[in-house]
């Protein structure tokens, strides 16, 4: 069976695996028709993720079909189209039993932790699959992204009309958006690249953007943005230390700074930035299962459009050739998906 293996930085093969048994009690058996690539893959292609190991076939945002089910699986049967829920948690710890099994003490993700959806047939967790009659495979496959920035809001939890600064308009930051203007909240994005911040504009009519530019020029348009108050909610969607080091100097005080992005890199900065405003660092990790429910319902329904996200599509046999490309930003690329089977 077909397969593609990123064996180390910078490096694809395509590799044959073994074809999956026949699912046992709670598994199901799918097929991968399509892969969204997003900022952890692009980390694992660069050697700087760090829950990733080599080798491993990637793949964790998926739009699949349920080929077979194992004893005691319910809620999905074969036919069913399905987004993957891709944290295999415990369900025992700390985490797990105050139903937080997102951020599980043992979790594993696939295509990150374990071998993940870019290959022909798979063995998963039938609970881990959220079923869609309505949604393409391309729509399913961006469901775990959208995830990420729905837990990211909800962490921050802003409120009607206050002021949120969202850095970084990659896809992470994007999901973020999608669902921060939900909550009435008054927007702005910041990013180094200038088409990033004009889709912000031309598609979601985000009021304020800044282009970072590294000479402190954003902090006068942060204050003329916010009356000089600056940001309730920040949230920080590079994965870029330098970037997550420097957000606190955007939070209002007794506001919050969510780190969504994720690097190995060292964040640091004087504790009197944090303590004299009283302000809360979080971090936010994956999602939660309810979300991938919400989200299908928001798509379904029209809330969440997901066509101007996908920019960039390729093939399994076009991907490693592809692939370098889709991490240059004068690609401009906003989401590139696979065309698994």
């Amino acid at each position: 069976m077909k397969a593609i293996q990123l064996k180390e930085p910078k490096h694809f093969a395509k590799v044959d695996i073994p074809e999956p048994d026949a699912p046992g009690p709670g598994l199901a058996l799918v097929r991968t028709h399509r892969m969204g690539i997003c900022g952890t893959d692009y980390s694992c292609y660069f050697g700087r993720f760090p829950f990733f190991d080599y080798p491993r076939i990637p793949g964790h945002e998926l739009g699949i079909e349920v080929l077979e089910v194992g004893d005691g699986v319910s809620n999905v049967k074969a036919g069913d189209s399905c987004s993957v829920e891709p944290y295999m948690n415990c369900g025992k710890c700390y985490a797990c039993r105050r139903g937080n099994g997102n951020c599980c003490e043992s979790l594993k993700v696939i295509g990150v932790m374990e071998d993940g959806g870019l290959c022909e047939q798979f063995l998963i967790r039938a609970d881990k699959l959220h079923a869609s009659s309505k949604l393409s495979f391309e729509q399913l496959a961006l469901v775990e992204t959208l995830g990420i920035g729905c837990h990211a809001t909800d962490r921050g939890a802003p409120g009607k009309g206050d002021h949120v600064l969202i850095i970084g308009a990659g896809p992470i930051g994007l999901a973020t958006l999608e669902f921060t203007r939900l909550t009435g909240a008054t927007i702005t994005v910041m990013d180094m690249v200038e088409s990033r911040l004009e889709f912000c504009r031309s598609t979601y009519g985000v009021p304020h953007t800044v282009q970072f530019k590294g000479d402190g020029s954003e902090v006068e348009q942060i204050r003329e943005i916010t009356g000089g108050d600056r940001y309730a909610v920040v949230t920080d969607a590079t994965g870029h230390n330098g970037s997550m080091s420097n957000a606190l100097n955007y939070v209002a005080h007794t506001g919050s700074l969510v780190y969504v992005g994720i690097t190995t890199a060292e964040v640091s900065f004087p504790h009197p930035a944090l303590h004299r405003p009283e302000m809360s660092i979080k971090g936010s990790r994956n999602a939660l299962p309810g979300d991938f429910a919400r989200i299908i319902s928001l798509i379904e329904d029209g809330t969440i459009n997901t066509a101007p996200w996908i920019t960039h599509r390729t093939s399994f046999d076009d991907v490693i050739g592809d692939f370098d490309s889709f991490t240059r930003p004068e690609s401009g690329v906003i989401k590139a998906v696979i065309e698994v089977s």
